[in-house]
């Protein structure tokens, strides 16, 4: 999953050799940590976080085929 959220940020962002995905176990779930450069941030985010609900769908739907829940969450 740590790819895969990587690859997507990376496609979206000016810089993508800023991109870092950082994984930790928490309660049972995959917890992603997306860090972007912060003139990238509103790239990865979208109009009214379109693009991060797009992000988190595409892994939502990745995760099923291992039944594990994983968050990604978007950090500054």
């Amino acid at each position: 999953m740590k790819e895969l959220v990587e690859v997507l940020a990376k496609a979206l962002v000016d810089h993508p050799e800023e991109v870092n995905v950082t994984e930790r176990r928490e309660n049972g779930e995959t917890v992603l940590e997306l860090r972007v450069a912060p003139s990238d941030m509103g790239k990865v985010i979208g109009r009214q976080g379109r693009i991060a609900r797009a992000i988190r769908s595409v892994v939502k739907a990745a995760s099923t085929k291992t039944d594990e829940r994983v968050i990604v969450d978007i950090v500054q």
